[in-house]
């Protein structure tokens, strides 16, 4: 597993942590790594799942606004912890993070497909896909550069260079 993504799934346990306790945000990020967080996770690693999830919490409300747009008849509390949760750590991704957003989709499916059900990662797909159009209407992302992507999905570069490597052999 790429460093980005265990990052990526640190940050969703804080975020089901705080949801979960209802705790102040603050002090869910200050305890994670000390008593739930996994000690070999690269600093880089940790940084990254700490921005990401600070940066969830600070911005629920309109990550919810975002959600509940395309979720519909579903009501943000009603739906299972993990999932909204994960929804919410992609939809930040798409607003406030460089990763390309197809990239942050497939991170969350197959986040969703570790943690949650097969039926919860079809309804993450739609939404998200939606999210994205909605997004890609009204802000087109710039194009990323190769480097960017490859600093975006460790997993995805990974492949690349595995597929590289068994061509030229």
């Amino acid at each position: 597993m790429g460093s980005r993504r265990k990052a990526r799934e640190c940050a969703l346990q804080m975020l089901f942590a705080a949801d979960f306790a209802e705790a102040v945000p603050e002090e869910v990020l200050k305890t994670y790594w000390v008593e739930l967080g996994d000690a070999d996770v690269e600093e880089t690693a940790r940084e990254f799942a700490t921005r990401l999830a600070a940066g969830t919490l600070s911005h629920v409300e309109a990550l919810d606004e975002r959600i509940r747009s395309r979720a519909e008849h579903w009501r943000i509390p009603r739906m299972a912890i993990v999932d909204r949760n994960i929804l919410r750590l992609a939809v930040y991704e798409f607003l406030y993070e460089p990763t390309p957003r197809t990239v942050a989709i497939n991170e969350a499916l197959e986040i969703a497909r570790r943690f949650s059900t097969y039926e919860a990662t079809q309804f993450i797909n739609g939404i998200l896909d939606a999210i994205k159009r909605d997004l890609d209407e009204e802000q087109p992302q710039q194009n990323i550069q190769p480097e960017e992507l490859e600093q975006t999905s460790d997993d995805e570069a990974e492949e690349s260079a595995d597929n590289e490597q068994a061509s030229s052999a």
